[in-house]
């Protein structure tokens, strides 16, 4: 039994700080992909949804409901922003 008590605020906190510093590169490489579909006249659509995937990441509701570390830790969408930081 262990008798460090993790401060779920913070760690919520933490995980969504984690989620943006993920998320910062991809949304970069998602803008220069959506400004060479425009110019092409390409359609956008499914650009624009991965760019707002990305956006709601930190709003998720997995976060807010995690109870434990595990529980927040295992609500990292790896299809979504990558292999997970916490290893």
């Amino acid at each position: 039994m262990s008798i460090i008590k993790i401060d779920m605020a913070k760690a919520k906190e933490m995980h969504k700080q984690r989620i943006r510093w993920a998320r910062e590169p991809k949304l970069i490489e998602l803008d220069a992909d959506f400004n060479k579909a425009l110019e092409k006249g390409s359609d956008t659509t499914e650009i624009a949804s991965k760019k707002q995937a990305l956006r709601d990441a930190p709003a998720d509701s997995a976060i807010g409901s995690a109870t434990t570390e595990a529980e927040l830790k295992a609500q990292w969408n790896t299809t979504l922003l990558g292999d997970s930081p916490y290893k």
